[in-house]
């Protein structure tokens, strides 16, 4: 590991003796100074929460928006908690999971298992706590700072989940590893490049929808779970969630699945509405209207 990075590494550990309560404290309340300057993130995160929760008035909806910057501040300031700890200290929040014997079950068909976690909640204690289970390669773009990669393997040390690249290697890796009854992890709500994808409704309208996931389901038998971290309230810790997957996720039309996949993200996202990433924008894509820039303009 770099010297640079051993700091932060030592930084981090330091920090993460503050306690849980204190760091979502701190992380809140960036969320609502970043609120309080605007800015592209804010605006971004506005439109999506108006397109997703139409039937608010003004002032619910500007609740909204600042208990989601909140999260997203937690967010943010969390990562010092789960890094700094270690990953069994980090373990340790973990208070209760729902869905459970639903991994079992998977792992025990041999079938091979696809966690579709979407950008919700605590996704970094949510690997810890599936590598725990059972070994499991995550599909990855590499960091824009390499050094990087050397702290996130420090971090993690024996719970690490192997990265695989998002190219064509990486997917026949993917492959390989179901065929065999492994289980690799895949964000189902990550915006294909331009040209790629599939359009599907996701809260009610058309968002650019990822492909791999359904097909790697339909080639290959494997159980689909989506799964998240929920962050509990006051500090108190959080919940492993584990869900079934929508009918239709393996359907030969990439329409139909597409559909499928984004409404097991909902079905996620509405057991913790505000602590989803709502700043991306989903619903821009070649071939259709951004409300952000229409909104901006």
């Amino acid at each position: 590991m770099r010297i640079d990075m051993y700091l932060v590494y030592l930084v981090l550990r330091l920090l993460a003796l503050l306690p849980l309560r204190a760091l979502h404290g701190i992380g809140g309340g960036l969320g609502r100074l970043l609120l309080w300057r605007g800015g592209r993130t804010v605006h971004n995160t506005a439109v999506n929460l108006a397109i997703v929760r139409p039937q608010l008035d003004e002032a619910a909806h500007t609740a909204l928006l600042r208990e989601v910057m909140a999260e997203s501040g937690k967010s943010a300031s969390e990562i010092v908690k789960v890094w700094g700890a270690g990953a069994e200290r980090a373990l340790g929040l973990v208070r209760e999971v729902r869905g459970e014997a639903l991994l079992g079950a998977a792992l025990a068909a041999g079938r091979g298992v696809i966690i579709a976690a979407p950008h919700l909640g605590c996704w970094e204690l949510l690997n810890y706590w599936l590598c725990r289970k059972t070994p499991m390669a995550i599909l990855y773009r590499p960091p824009r700072i390499a050094a990087i990669e050397g702290l996130l393997r420090k971090v993690r040390g024996a719970l690490a989940p192997e990265q695989v690249r998002a190219d064509g290697a990486g997917v026949r890796t993917l492959y390989k590893r179901l065929a065999a009854g492994g289980t690799v992890g895949i964000l189902p709500d990550q915006k294909p490049r331009a040209g790629e994808g599939q359009i599907a409704p996701f809260f009610g309208r058309e968002a650019l929808t990822m492909v791999l996931l359904p097909r790697l389901a339909a080639r290959t038998g494997a159980t689909v779970l989506y799964a998240f971290a929920e962050r509990l309230p006051q500090g108190a810790g959080y919940r492993i969630q584990l869900l079934p997957a929508p009918q239709g996720l393996a359907d030969a039309d990439l329409g139909v699945a597409c559909a499928a996949l984004n409404q097991g993200v909902q079905d996620c996202v509405e057991l913790a509405f505000a602590q989803y990433q709502w700043q991306y924008k989903r619903y821009s894509a070649n071939g259709l209207i951004s409300p952000y820039d229409r909104e901006q303009g």
